[in-house]
């Protein structure tokens, strides 16, 4: 393992801590303010803010993945091999779930 220095301490756990508080900040932000232009623009059954908010959830989840069960220190190549299946099929899976739900939603009108 390299750079076992750096968990002594617990200051990468506020380093943590601080990054996930500004995402989500800037989300509950988002939530609160919720500009028009991005509520009015539909992608792909779904608003354009609520498109970001999976984007930013997808990443904020990739980073504890990558801080929590330490695969921030490890090559380069396992970190993809684990997150680039997450980071395929849970997009794959919200585009089959929104349009199934937008194609029902119009049928049922």
């Amino acid at each position: 393992m390299a750079n076992n220095d750096e968990h002594k301490g617990n200051w990468w756990i506020w380093k943590v801590f601080w990054i996930l508080l500004g995402v989500t900040s800037f989300e509950v932000a988002l939530g609160i303010i919720q500009p028009e232009y991005l509520v009015g623009t539909q992608v792909l059954g779904t608003s354009l803010l609520n498109q970001i908010f999976i984007i930013l959830t997808l990443v904020k989840a990739g980073y504890i993945v990558l801080v929590f069960m330490h695969l921030g220190f490890e090559k380069k190549s396992l970190k993809w091999t684990i997150l680039l299946p997450a980071l395929i099929l849970i997009p794959y899976l919200l585009f089959i779930v929104l349009t199934e739900g937008d194609y029902a939603s119009i049928m049922m009108q």
